[in-house]
């Protein structure tokens, strides 16, 4: 008998403690931020591995993920900024954007103390100036030169192997009416200014990060020329002040434009028919410059201090965090990796490249980022702006100041 009512307390007592956990899982709502969304293929995935979390778990996840634009960094920035920071982010690090958060968020180190049976990993290119690690990454990026491979068959136009290759197709497939170039310079001259870069620069001086203007190295400057010059041979949609990058990337899909400059994450919004008449290509060099490729390990995700302190939804969020980064959810938040021309040329590009670098505008603040690209890339295309007046703007921004 004895022995009997001590199997009930036990089973009473363990019936209690699932009690006391259920509830708080089922009742608890967490938030997670991310860049996972539009035309990003992993957009699906992302969803279905936060349904999967939720049943597996009880708890539920209020998704705040949008496409990653200047507009999307600004939002996540002034969330934190008002204490409205979500449970777990997906955001850039080791970065100037990441800078601000440092204070908000938890360093991985700290997480896996209290969290010893979690694999999280701590990547040591993600390490920030205080010494920490706080972002886990999930996947590598790379940045170059998308080609409708089709179009430049059909009209017999050499690739871009070369500078003087691209000015060529250029020229040829302006005669033929077809936009050379996708690009837009209202809202998304990243990759043109990055391009640009490469193409005038020493893997050395784009490496740079100057404290003065006097710093700057002529190669800088001559960068932005060729955008000017890009412009003026027509390289870009005739709209190209005006239009969205959702336009011109459409234009590039539907085979009315034959080139445009882009990270990895665009080949999710390529339908399936288009990846064997796509490649990716280095960035022709000009002069010196550097035909590598632009790329690395940017983003991850990070647990904020701000879940951390709640006795509700501490548990909860970090595993959410342990959910996301485990090496099943990370294959799956991966670049396809099929045998098409693109899949090919792609993982070709990074790893044949003799020189992978991170994007300069990654190392500017947000002022000087937003000036250089947002006010200045657009007008040293049309002439408006001179290189000089341009990274004159940008250097009273004092942009390597984190």
């Amino acid at each position: 008998m004895n022995r009997y009512l001590k199997h009930l307390c036990t089973l009473f007592l363990c019936l209690c403690c699932l009690l006391s956990v259920l509830p708080a899982a089922a009742g608890t709502t967490l938030t997670i931020t991310s860049s996972f969304a539009g035309s990003d293929q992993a957009s699906v995935t992302y969803s279905e591995l936060l349904k999967e979390f939720e049943a597996e778990t009880g708890y539920s996840v209020e998704d705040r993920s949008a496409p990653s634009d200047e507009t999307w960094k600004a939002g996540v920035l002034n969330d934190f900024a008002a204490g409205n920071e979500p449970d777990v982010l997906f955001f850039f690090a080791n970065s100037a954007d990441s800078a601000p958060l440092l204070r908000r968020v938890v360093p991985v180190s700290e997480i896996l103390t209290a969290y010893p049976d979690l694999a999280l990993s701590e990547e040591e290119s993600l390490r920030e100036s205080d010494g920490n690690v706080y972002a886990i990454p999930v996947r590598p990026y790379f940045e170059g030169l998308f080609v409708n491979r089709d179009l430049f068959d059909l009209m017999n136009i050499p690739l871009p192997n070369t500078w003087e290759d691209l000015m060529t197709a250029i020229r040829l497939f302006r005669e033929k009416d077809i936009t050379p170039i996708a690009v837009s310079l209202s809202d998304i001259p990243h990759y043109l200014a990055e391009f640009a870069m490469l193409a005038c620069c020493t893997a050395d001086e784009y490496s740079l990060r100057p404290e003065r203007l006097e710093d700057v190295p002529e190669s800088w400057f001559r960068a932005m020329d060729l955008i000017h010059e890009l412009y003026d041979a027509g390289a870009f949609p005739d709209n190209a002040l005006t239009t969205s990058e959702s336009i011109t990337s459409q234009l590039f899909i539907d085979k009315k434009a034959a080139m445009q400059i882009d990270g990895s994450w665009f080949t999710g919004s390529l339908p399936e028919n288009c990846r064997d008449s796509v490649m990716v290509m280095p960035i022709p060099a000009v002069n010196g410059g550097t035909p590598g490729v632009i790329g690395g390990t940017s983003m991850g995700f990070y647990l904020t201090r701000k879940a951390w302190n709640s006795t509700n939804r501490r548990d909860g969020a970090v595993q959410l965090l342990a959910w996301m980064t485990r090496p099943e959810s990370i294959s799956r938040l991966e670049y396809p990796d099929d045998e098409t021309l693109l899949s090919r040329s792609s993982w070709n590009l990074v790893n044949e490249s003799e020189v992978l670098l991170a994007p300069l505008q990654d190392d500017m603040n947000k002022d000087a980022r937003e000036t250089w690209l947002l006010t200045c890339i657009p007008a040293v295309a049309s002439g408006s702006m001179t290189p000089e007046e341009c990274w004159n703007r940008v250097f009273e921004k004092n942009p390597f100041t984190k």
